[in-house]
């Protein structure tokens, strides 16, 4: 079927969006408003400008360019900070190190016989303390989240041979997360590491590491870092356990979801709700606090991050208005669904058309 001449090709559509993109960011001083318009209709995959445009949607590279180079050394510099600082565990011989100080001739023989006196092991020294300022049990503690991250980050992507397998340059990868994600944790006390932030991280260091300029692929782990501070701190509410049952935590946000989708489609969030008693947090805490990298393809949500990273104030509004969108555009099968159907689908998203989703939870505003 011929094209209508006021719909352009697809083809054409993309190439017009990348020399407007190209264009936007050739600017001395960029145009932030522009370049969030342009990109939140979807970034073309070609040029390798998705690195750069994440990197401005995402305040990590200032609007001007002269200062890109200044503040990417900063940055990077501070990253190599945080690996010396965190990186290494030196719990055990700061402990015994700290016991030994100070007592002169009397610990020559106790180091000989590898030995310590009771009277000098302080409580909080104690392997076996279950103090919280305990140095054995904050080992303890990182060493389990150490285990969670690889196991985690191990499992990121499978299909794709960027994250696994066993290649020198998927294991670079991997460790590139892994160290993420602890400095992350190690940084942020309050949150530390919760499952399933290593797919949220995937699809910023998968495209960093794709930048065509070789200088900033090197630099692909410290640039994800900041990028995902940035994009996590939209969202760190959702991660907070303590906060889970507040009008900002994960139940609130769900709450949202269900009120949003009553504005827009009352008789569908009747139906799920009421009728077949399927309610958002049955389906909709992974969508959300996964940010929508478990129910597409990769390639399918880059392009719906594409998206999400263009809105700087509300992202989670953004992120609440596709999920909207998911749920009215599958209406049909859903108000025909009983709990168990309705579940089933909902929970293995069926494949879609990203443009036509992305349109959709645009007119929801």
């Amino acid at each position: 079927m011929a094209s209508s001449p006021i719909s352009p090709p697809p083809a054409e559509l993309e190439i017009s969006r990348q020399s407007r993109i190209l264009a936007a960011l050739s600017k001395k001083l960029i145009d932030l408003d522009e370049l969030r318009m342009l990109a939140a209709q979807g970034v073309p995959d070609g040029a390798g400008v998705r690195s750069t445009v994440w990197k401005l949607l995402l305040g990590y590279l200032p609007n001007d360019r002269a200062l890109w180079e200044q503040e990417l050394t900063k940055k990077r510099s501070e990253y190599a900070a945080f690996k010396e600082e965190f990186l290494s565990n030196t719990v055990g011989r700061s402990c015994a190190t700290r016991g030994l100080e100070g007592h002169g001739e009397e610990n020559e023989e106790l180091v000989d016989n590898g030995l310590l006196r009771r009277s000098e092991i302080t409580q909080e020294e104690h392997p076996l303390s279950f103090g919280k300022t305990s140095e054995w049990n904050q080992f303890a503690e990182y060493s389990e989240m150490m285990e969670q991250v690889d196991r985690d980050v191990k499992r990121t992507h499978p299909d794709m041979h960027f994250f696994c397998g066993d290649s020198s340059f998927a294991k670079s990868n991997q460790e590139s997360l892994k160290n993420v994600l602890i400095i992350f944790a190690k940084l942020n006390a309050g949150i530390r590491y919760v499952q399933g932030m290593n797919e949220i991280l995937a699809p910023l260091f998968f495209v960093f590491r794709n930048d065509p300029d070789s200088k900033n692929a090197n630099f692909a782990e410290a640039d994800s870092f900041f990028c995902f501070v940035e994009l996590l701190s939209g969202f760190r509410d959702n991660f907070c356990q303590k906060l889970d049952n507040s009008a900002v935590g994960i139940r609130g946000t769900l709450c949202k979801l269900s009120q949003l989708l009553a504005k827009y489609d009352r008789e569908l969030q009747h139906h799920l709700e009421v009728t077949t008693e399927v309610n958002p947090q049955f389906y909709a805490f992974r969508w959300i606090t996964l940010l929508l990298t478990q129910e597409f393809n990769f390639a399918d949500t880059i392009h719906i991050w594409d998206t999400l990273l263009s809105d700087p104030d509300g992202r989670q509004e953004t992120l609440l208005r596709i999920c909207c969108a998911m749920l009215i555009l599958i209406r049909k099968r859903l108000l025909a669904g009983d709990f168990t159907a309705n579940l089933k689908l909902l929970q293995s998203y069926p494949p879609t058309n990203i443009g036509h989703l992305l349109y959709v939870a645009n007119k929801l505003q």
